[in-house]
């Protein structure tokens, strides 16, 4: 067996979300629907018996302690068990494209393979659950429908689409979005007969609008193309195109305030793929 591994760690769009409830926790229950992209971040991944891990990851200013790829490494490292990992990023921070959610299942995946540790992909999901809640879709390596506060998953085929992407200049912390007191928590469940429909929104995008008017801006300036979409809670924006060459063209016309990408949705990650 390989002692290294290379992969794309991929990020997701969430193509509606419901606030459904807050439990005494604090935590938020939801519906949403994790479309995978074909697009991510670079990262390698080489065993050793060094029984250290390290962690190459230019640009990065998340202090070490807090980097979900060492915490997930952490959660399987035992005795001598080593590991240099690299990590390209390419998912901008504070975009709601899970970046570092990827980042930790794609780690889990990769050394449970590079250890030899035969953990399930249950068990990996239970573990990464205690990282993030949206690590566990990120290891089931599918794009799905999610419930609960996004670990409740059933795998979903949805159509490959094309993705035009933008992000603008801010960042939006996940956690002031869900503890705005305007924000919509009591949505009713809806099926996935009436997702398909078109039946459905991202409850987050008039409070993220509200604080973040340039993540408005973008959606108005998308909507010449297409009905454009928040993902989680921003400040990422996108719509859907039935080709890439659609897709480029709009993005052709982006104004150079924002970044943009290009994406296909996926079903399976490109992790999963480069494991199996």
């Amino acid at each position: 067996m390989s002692s290294s591994v290379a992969l794309i760690s991929p990020a997701k769009l969430n193509l509606f979300l419901h606030v459904t409830g807050r439990r005494e926790d604090g935590y938020h229950t939801l519906q949403t629907v994790f479309q995978l992209l074909d697009w991510g971040d670079r990262m390698t991944f080489t065993a050793n018996n060094s029984g250290t891990v390290t962690l190459d990851m230019p640009g990065s200013d998340v202090p070490l302690r807090d980097n979900l790829i060492l915490r997930a490494a952490q959660l399987l490292q035992r005795g001598t068990l080593g590991a240099a990992i690299t990590c390209d990023k390419q998912i901008p921070m504070g975009g709601g494209l899970g970046g570092g959610s990827s980042n930790a299942a794609s780690t889990l995946l990769a050394l449970n393979r590079l250890w030899q540790l035969d953990m399930s992909l249950d068990t990996l999901q239970a573990l990464g659950a205690s990282l993030g809640a949206d690590v566990p879709v990120f290891v089931g390596g599918h794009s799905a429908w999610a419930e609960g506060i996004g670990e409740v998953l059933t795998a979903i085929h949805l159509p490959e689409a094309w993705y035009l992407i933008l992000k603008p200049r801010c960042a939006v912390p996940t956690g002031e979005i869900f503890s705005d007191r305007e924000l919509t928590r009591d949505s009713l469940p809806i099926t996935m007969a009436a997702f398909f429909q078109g039946v459905h929104r991202n409850d987050c995008e008039p409070v993220v609008v509200a604080r973040y008017p340039e993540t408005g801006e973008a959606l108005n300036w998308l909507r010449q193309f297409a009905e454009p979409r928040l993902t989680g809670t921003g400040s990422c924006v996108f719509a859907a195109f039935g080709t890439r060459e659609q897709a480029q063209a709009a993005q052709r016309e982006v104004p150079g305030k924002w970044v943009s990408f290009v994406a296909k949705g996926v079903n399976e990650s490109p992790a999963l793929r480069a494991l199996a």
